[in-house]
Formats: C-alpha cells, structure tokens, sequence
C-alpha cells in the first residue's frame, strides 16, 4: 500500500493532517493543519516539501480555516444563550466579496512560503479563478464561496494523485520503450535507475513523480534495483526516499551524492542503470529545470555516461511565463543546514539491524567553526542535457532542433 502523507477530511469542520517530515524516517507522526499560518510555518520549516505536495496542502489549509469559520458561525447562530445576548459571532465574512478577500489574503500569504515552487502559484490563480466565477453567480453569499472553494481544493487533492499515477504510467512506458529498442528480452529488460532527492507521497498528495516513475517500473515487474542519493545537505533522499522505498519493500540502495559517477561506471552495465529519473520545482518554457540542489551534476554525469535523463512533472510545474532557467530565482537556505546534522541516538548494530534511540534526538556539529558555507536549495539543468519530460500526458522529446515543444502539452 502506498504511503498517504497528506489526509484530508472534508466533512464540516473539515481537517487536514500531515506527515511530519523532519521526525523521519525514525517515527512518523500526523501534525494537524489548522490554519494558513500553520501550514505557512509547515512549508518554511520544510515539515511538508516537494512543490505538489506544498500547493496541496497550502490550498487545503485555506479550506480547512473558512470551513472551521463556517462550523464555528453556525453553532454560534443555533445557540440560544448566544441568540439571547445577540452574540452570533462576528469572525465568518458578510458577504461573497468579503470571503473572496479573506480567501486571496490566505493565498497570497501562502505564496510567500516557497516562491520557487510553481505548483503553489499555478493552484492559487485556479482558485482564484473558482472563487471569482462564484462571486459573480447572482445570489451567491459567502457560504457559497466557501463551499465553492472548498470542493475545489479537495478536487485539486484528488486530481493530483491521478496525475502522478499518470505520470508513473508514462514514464514506465517509456523506460520499456527504450529498452526494446536497444533489442533486450525477457530477465534483461529489468532495470536499473538513479534518483535524486524525494518526488514520492511525501512530496505529492500520493504516489509521487519521478518515484511514481519507479513504482510503475515495480509493479510492471521491469525493475531490477532503484538507486537514490542522499541528496545532502538535508537528506531528503536518505530520510524520505528511503522511507517511502522500505514502506512498499521496493529494492533499492543508498548512495552518498558523490558516488553517482562510481555508480556508472561501476555497475551501470552490470544493474542495467539505463536513466537518471527527478522531479521538478519548475521547468521553463526552453525545458530548463530547476530542481533540488545537485541535479544538474547528475545530468552532467548521465550524458557522459550514456544513460538517459529524465525529468517527471505534472504540467502545472511547467511554467510557460519563464523563458529560460536565467529568470529562476535561486532560494538560498540556512547556512546551518549544512554545520549540522539532526537526529535520534543511534544505539549501534544487531543483526545488521540499525537501533535508534527517538527519546533523545540530537544535533551534531560537521563543520570546523567558522566556516561559511553556500547554500542554495536548486540548481538549473539546461535543456541540453534533458532527454526527455515526462508528464501525464506523455513524454516529451526533443524536435530535430534539439529544442522542447511544451506549448504542445497544454493543447492535449
């Protein structure tokens, strides 16, 4: 089964809860998400990431906020003793262009949470699309808009997990595709491929992108063996891919970044290593793709190895108003993401069983005192070295030009 890293409940007052990802891959604990400051406070700290998955539960906490006004503003109309005294609160808006302001101040404030996370941006105009569309239905109060938003909201949650498990399908389509052409049969068609950083459930509302890429190639049965990267300096790839990659008992092995080149070269042909599979936090309209910090370097390494590269993206993380990765704008993070290191106790080896202590998390120094580290959150990878985009509606190649047609995508 599938990990669910984001549940919603869409019955008045309605809830969302999340998987808190800084407690993994040692426990795993649902946070409630109240709020738009509560889950605003979820993405910075990073207890929710992956750009789907931060658009999600963004617009569900807006959904779960008005909802919970709603729920609180009819109870406090049905009381009598608040009938009584005239209190029948004052806290759910007068009117449908009252909520639709309360609405867009939710969203736009979310905005600010990850500005280079696309999907946030693409799902906010949608909603302010919905909400603008019911503002001008006559008759329409704010009730109405709350409703309204909220069906929309829980549309985009459900949307999200068909796309990805699209995106899954296409992919691993195109992996078999490949691997006839290069005329294998039978046992040799199983295959080997890297990813870097977390593109799984919990960096989407379910399944995941370049991970669902890799759960299709699974349960096709054409994976030999996926290989992940720590994916420093907050190993994402370690803590997250790890933990979704044991939860569904899918082979896999965990490098260190720099081994990636060793890999290749190594055991490429041996484990039939045939793409390098990533997510995306926005493509630009050329396919450059900014993604988790060291992406690029992999690109770097597939294209000198042979091994194709692949980028995984709902078409919502393309951003056709971006001419190139030159208008991307890096986020820089905390520098002590990179002096240290967070985690429970490690209690030493029994069976080549790893035992950890979860009463008593830690963190530890790496850095000689004093230093200055750099640490941007994405890297761009030219188009050049992209051989394909995989979407959920099909994979994306190249013309004879060498150049992206992704307008095209949108016209399917």
């Amino acid at each position: 089964m599938t990990l669910e890293a984001i549940k919603f409940h869409p019955s008045t007052p309605a809830s969302l809860s999340i998987i808190d990802q800084l407690l993994l891959p040692h426990q795993t604990v649902y946070i409630p998400i109240p709020d738009a400051s509560t889950a605003h406070a979820a993405i910075k700290r990073m207890s929710v990431r992956g750009a789907p998955a931060i658009a999600i539960v963004a617009v569900l906490s807006v959904a779960v906020e008005i909802d919970n006004l709603w729920h609180e503003y009819s109870s406090a109309t049905k009381s009598p003793a608040n009938l009584q005294n005239g209190d029948t609160g004052d806290k759910f808006p007068s009117s449908a262009q009252d909520m639709q302001a309360l609405i867009q101040g939710k969203l736009e404030y979310l905005l600010t949470s990850r500005p280079t996370a696309v999907n946030l941006k693409d799902a906010v105009g949608k909603l302010n699309v919905v909400v603008q569309a019911e503002v001008e239905r006559e008759g329409t109060g704010a009730e109405g808009i709350k409703v309204a938003y909220v069906k929309a909201a829980e549309r985009m949650l459900v949307d999200d997990v068909d796309t990805n498990k699209a995106i899954g399908e296409e992919g691993a389509r195109w992996v078999e595709e490949l691997v006839k052409e290069r005329g294998v049969k039978g046992e040799k068609m199983k295959v080997g491929v890297l990813t870097h950083c977390n593109t799984g459930s919990l960096a989407t509302a379910g399944y995941g992108t370049a991970l669902g890429v890799v759960r299709s190639l699974w349960e096709k049965g054409m994976l030999n063996r996926a290989y992940y990267t720590e994916t420093r300096p907050y190993n994402q790839g370690s803590r997250l891919t790890g933990y979704e990659l044991i939860h569904d008992e899918i082979p896999a092995t965990l490098i260190t970044d720099s081994m990636a080149a060793a890999l290749f070269r190594l055991r490429g042909s041996s484990e039939n290593i045939v793409a390098v599979i990533v997510g995306a936090d926005r493509v630009a309209a050329n396919g450059d793709t900014a993604n988790k910090i060291g992406t690029y370097g992999l690109a770097i390494l597939a294209r000198h190895h042979g091994i194709k590269f692949l980028v995984a993206a709902p078409r919502t993380t393309i951003d056709l108003a971006t001419k190139s990765g030159e208008d991307i704008v890096i986020e820089q993070r905390p520098p002590e993401e990179m002096l240290s290191i967070k985690g429970p106790r490690n209690m030493g080896f029994k069976d080549e069983i790893q035992s950890v202590d979860t009463e008593n998390v830690e963190s530890v120094s790496l850095a000689a005192l004093g230093t200055q580290p750099w640490n941007p959150s994405f890297d761009v990878t030219p188009t050049e070295l992209i051989d394909g985009i995989i979407t959920e509606k099909g994979v994306m190649e190249k013309d004879a030009a060498g150049q992206f047609d992704l307008q095209s995508i949108f016209d399917k």
